[in-house]
């Protein structure tokens, strides 16, 4: 066996090799693996279908939808959090009256308290050493006094039972969960790429230019080379930035906006001035290489080996 073999046991040090290979064979650790570009999605495809859009709108982050496809995401989340607000709004009245209910206690025991105060009160003058039982006998101090030991001991004993830990043996004594109190939903539908809050009217229509009208038979989804650029006419993929032009909605290259359209700030489809919240850039996939500037590194969370 050769000196730097990978598999080689006789060394003093635990390489990386070995290391990473005893990861991978015993279940434990994070694993770590660079994606290709069959698990990117293409730059015309729905960020939720991950189909080729029909009908395409962008968002202002750049992120391509299918026009069905957000409105009935945008739908469901306003059903939702009306549920969830409905929900809290009854969760709301619950707790106010139970909130009645222990107001109306506490001034109850008040009132009880002071009808036992008032009660106690007594206008003739009385020996301290002598006390008078309720059915008319006479006691003395020291009876007493040893009476209110015997009743403080059991009270102590009482509360210290009443105060130890429940068990989980008798049903009587078993601890219940309590109901987790819900907080209250924003009502705001928030994009599900971005998290960014999402409406309607803010969403804009892109309009793809067509690689060739006589390629209308070839399904769009067996097309490598789909659309060109509005202004160049140069092929779109995931490896050539994009942007799109709010006024029309045509998509051009990155490259085109910096040394065409920028001179003027024009629409060259439309003919409309731009400012430069329209230039909206296109959020693209990776092309499985290092270069594309997109992170395309999948994790793999594991319990780690403890010795």
């Amino acid at each position: 066996m050769t000196r730097h073999g990978k598999n080689c046991t006789a060394g003093a040090v635990y390489t990386y090799h070995e290391k990473k290979k005893d990861t991978a064979a015993s279940g434990y650790g994070t694993q770590s693996v660079r994606l290709g570009k069959d698990a990117i999605k293409d730059f015309d495809c729905c960020c939720l279908s991950l189909q080729p859009c029909r009908d395409p709108v962008v968002t202002e982050d750049g992120y391509l939808y299918e026009r069905e496809a957000i409105l009935e995401y945008i739908l469901h989340q306003k059903t939702d959090i009306a549920k969830k607000m409905k929900a809290y709004e009854k969760q709301k009245r619950a707790l106010k009256s139970e909130d009645r209910l222990e107001s109306c206690s506490e001034e109850r025991e008040k009132v009880e308290k002071f009808k036992k105060r008032e009660g106690s009160i007594v206008s003739k003058p009385i020996n301290p050493f002598i006390t008078v039982s309720p059915s008319g006998s006479v006691a003395s101090a020291a009876s007493s006094s040893s009476a209110s030991a015997t009743g403080e001991s059991s009270s102590f004993s009482s509360s210290t039972s009443s105060s130890s830990l429940p068990s989980f043996w008798i049903p009587s004594l078993t601890p219940e969960a309590k109901p987790t109190l819900l907080k209250k939903p924003s009502k705001t539908v928030l994009c599900p790429m971005s998290g960014q809050p999402l409406k309607m009217s803010e969403l804009i229509t892109v309009s793809f230019t067509p690689l060739d009208s006589s390629l209308d038979r070839v399904a769009l989804l067996t097309r490598q080379d789909r659309y060109v650029c509005a202004v160049t006419k140069d092929t779109l993929g995931n490896s050539v930035p994009c942007a799109v032009l709010r006024p029309s909605g045509a998509v051009v290259t990155v490259e085109c906006v910096e040394k065409l359209i920028r001179k003027d700030m024009t629409d060259p489809v439309s003919g409309h001035k731009l400012k430069e919240k329209d230039i909206i850039v296109l959020q693209r996939g990776g092309t499985g290489f290092c270069g594309s500037g997109v992170a395309l590194c999948a994790k793999e969370a594991r319990p780690v080996m403890q010795a």
